[in-house]
C-alpha cells in the first residue's frame, strides 16, 4: 500500500454483473469501507439502461464529465430510447467481443466503466473500488483505463492468474500503449495472441498523468499469492483470500475431483489457505467466504489480516441491483430458514464450480433450464481457441451442442452447462426479450452462509436491510454462536 492510502477493514464484493451497482458502492465508501463496483458485462449494463430510457438520468449526469464530450454522444445516440423500450421488445445487444474488436466496442467499454465509477463516487472523497474476472480477458484495457480516468482507486481481479495486469496499469496511468496476452487454447510456439490497446487513439493530444489505482488479487492459495508478488510485472497491492464458502465462481479443488452425496465438489486440506505463509508475503490481505459477521472480522484481524471482504450480505441489501422479486423471496426464506446453496461444478461455462440459490423462477429450476433454447449472444465466457488456420475462434459450452462440436469442443462438455451471462443480465432486471414472449431467467448466486450471515441483520421481524447495517454490525455487533471460519479455510501452520 501506498504512505497515502488508508486501508479498509471492509472490502464490499465486486459480485455478478451490475448488483454490485455504483449506488451500492457508493454507500459503502461513503461510510469509510471500500466500496467495489462490478466490472463484468458494463458495456452491456450501459447500453440496457439507455434503452430503459436512463431512468433518473443518471448515465446523462455520468457521461456529460467524459473528457472527449463526442464519445459519449456516440454512444448515446446509439442506445438511448426516450421514455424506454416496450417490455416486449428485445434490447439491441452489443456486439460479442472478438480478438480485435471495433472502435465502437472499446469506446462503449471505456464510458461504460467511466460512467459507473464516476457515480460511485459522488457525495464523498473516499476510494472506490472495480472488480473483474480474469477470465474475461479481451475487454481489459479499455475497461481499466475507463476506470482510471474516473479516478478509481483499486483495482481487484480474480477467476485466474492476473500477473500482467499491475504492469498494464502502470502504462495506462501514464496514457501509454498497453498490451495483456489472451489465452488461447491450442496456441503454438509462434502464435501472436497478445491483446493491445492504445489511449491516445481515444484521447488524443498531452494529458496528464493518471492516478495509478492499487491493485488487490484474488486468490485461493498462499502459493498464488507469493507467485503473483513475485512474478508480475509490478507492482501487487495486496490480496483477497477467497475460501470456496465464497459466492459466486470458485476456484476448483486440487486434485482429482471427487463430489460429495449432493453432487458437489469436496474441499480437503489442499484447498486450505497457509496464512502463515500469507503474512510472511508482507502484503495486506483480506479474507473471504465465510466472514461476514463481527466474529469473523476479529478472526481475521486475528489472523492478521488486513480485513475481510464481504460479498452475500451486501448482495441482498437495499441498494444492491439484484431485483426486487428475487430479493423479497430470498430474505423471506432465509427468515423461515428454508433457502439453499448449491455448489454446482457444472453450470458455468467458465468451467469453475458456481454456486447457484435454490430459487424458484429461475435456472435453478432444471426445469426452465432444459426449457431454455441454447443461445449464447453475450459471449462473456467464452472460450479462444485456435482455428486450424491459425486464427482465433471462441466457443462456449453452454452454444447449441453441434455448434460447439462443430468448433472442436467436447461433447461431455456442454451437459449442465447453463447460459450464466444471460442469467446475470436477469438478475439485475436487465434480461434480454426474445420473439416478444420470451424472457430470460435468472440464475443467483450466494455464498455457503447466506442463510445464517443474513439472518443477523433480519431480527426483530425485519424484512430487509441496508448496506449501513451491514458495516454497523460488522464493525460493532454482538457475538454470535458461529464460528467464522469454514471448512476448508486458511490455517496457521
Amino acid at each position: 500500500m501506498t504512505a497515502e492510502s488508508v486501508v479498509p477493514q471492509i472490502i464490499q464484493g465486486g459480485m455478478g454483473v451490475a448488483v454490485s451497482n455504483w449506488r451500492l458502492a457508493a454507500t459503502v465508501s461513503r461510510l469509510g469501507q471500500l466500496g467495489v463496483v462490478s466490472g463484468t458485462a458494463l458495456e452491456q449494463v450501459l447500453a440496457r439502461r439507455l434503452q430503459d430510457g436512463d431512468p433518473g438520468g443518471h448515465m446523462r449526469r455520468a457521461l456529460d464529465r467524459f473528457p472527449i464530450p463526442s464519445m459519449a454522444e456516440r454512444a448515446w445516440s446509439a442506445y438511448y430510447v426516450a421514455g424506454g423500450k416496450s417490455a416486449l421488445a428485445s434490447y439491441k445487444t452489443v456486439p460479442m467481443h472478438e480478438r480485435y474488436n471495433s472502435r465502437e466496442l472499446q469506446e462503449l467499454c471505456i464510458l461504460a466503466n467511466f460512467a459507473e465509477v464516476t457515480l460511485a463516487r459522488e457525495g464523498h472523497a473516499n476510494d472506490v473500488g472495480i472488480n473483474y474476472l480474469e477470465k474475461i480477458q479481451v475487454p481489459h484495457l479499455p475497461s481499466m483505463y475507463g476506470a482510471m480516468l474516473a479516478g478509481v482507486g483499486y483495482i481487484l481481479m480474480g477467476a485466474g492468474i492476473p500477473n500482467r495486469v499491475p504492469g498494464a496499469l502502470d502504462r495506462l496511468a501514464r496514457h501509454e500503449d498497453a498490451a495483456y496476452p489472451l489465452h488461447v487454447t491450442g496456441a503454438v510456439a509462434g502464435d501472436d495472441t497478445t491483446l493491445t490497446f492504445s489511449p491516445r487513439e481515444f484521447l488524443p493530444g498531452e494529458l496528464p498523468p493518471l492516478r495509478r489505482p492499487l491493485f488487490l488479487a484474488i486468490v485461493a492459495s498462499d502459493v498464488l499469492a507469493l507467485t503473483l508478488a513475485r512474478k508480475s510485472n509490478g507492482r501487487v497491492d495486496g490480496f483477497v483470500v477467497e475460501g470456496p464458502a465464497a459466492g459466486g465462481h470458485n476456484a476448483p479443488p486440487r486434485g482429482k475431483l471427487q463430489l460429495n452425496r449432493r453432487g458437489e465438489p469436496v474441499y480437503g486440506e489442499r484447498d486450505e489457505v497457509d496464512l502463515k505463509r500469507l503474512r510472511d508475503i508482507g502484503l495486506p490481505f483480506w479474507l473471504a467466504g465465510g466472514y461476514g459477521s463481527a466474529d469473523g472480522l476479529r478472526a481475521a484481524l486475528e489472523h492478521g489480516a488486513a480485513g475481510i471482504q464481504v460479498g452475500t450480505a451486501f448482495a441482498f441489501c437495499e441498494e444492491s441491483g439484484i431485483r426486487d422479486d428475487y430479493r423479497r423471496e430470498i430474505l423471506a426464506r432465509v427468515s423461515d430458514r428454508s433457502i439453499q446453496v448449491f455448489t454446482d461444478p457444472r453450470a458455468s461455462p467458465a468451467g469453475f464450480p458456481f454456486k447457484v440459490v435454490r430459487l424458484r423462477g429461475t435456472l435453478a429450476d432444471d426445469r426452465l433450464f432444459l426449457m431454455r433454447p441454447r443461445i449464447c449472444d453475450l459471449g462473456y465466457l467464452r472460450e479462444p481457441y485456435r482455428m486450424p488456420d491459425g486464427a482465433v475462434g471462441f466457443r462456449c459450452p453452454a452454444e447449441p451442442t453441434s455448434v460447439y462440436v462443430g468448433k472442436g469442443g467436447d461433447f461431455e462438455d456442454t451437459i449442465g452447462r447453463k447460459c450464466v451471462c444471460n442469467a446475470l443480465m436477469a438478475n439485475v432486471g436487465l434480461g434480454q426479450v426474445r420473439a416478444g414472449r420470451h424472457v430470460e431467467q435468472g440464475l443467483v448466486t450466494a455464498g455457503d452462509d447466506l442463510a445464517m450471515g443474513i439472518q443477523q441483520f433480519l431480527e426483530d421481524g425485519r424484512g430487509t436491510y441496508s448496506a449501513a447495517d451491514v458495516i454497523a454490525r460488522i464493525l460493532g455487533g454482538p457475538s454470535s454462536d458461529r464460528g467464522a471460519a469454514s471448512s476448508a479455510g486458511p490455517t496457521d501452520s
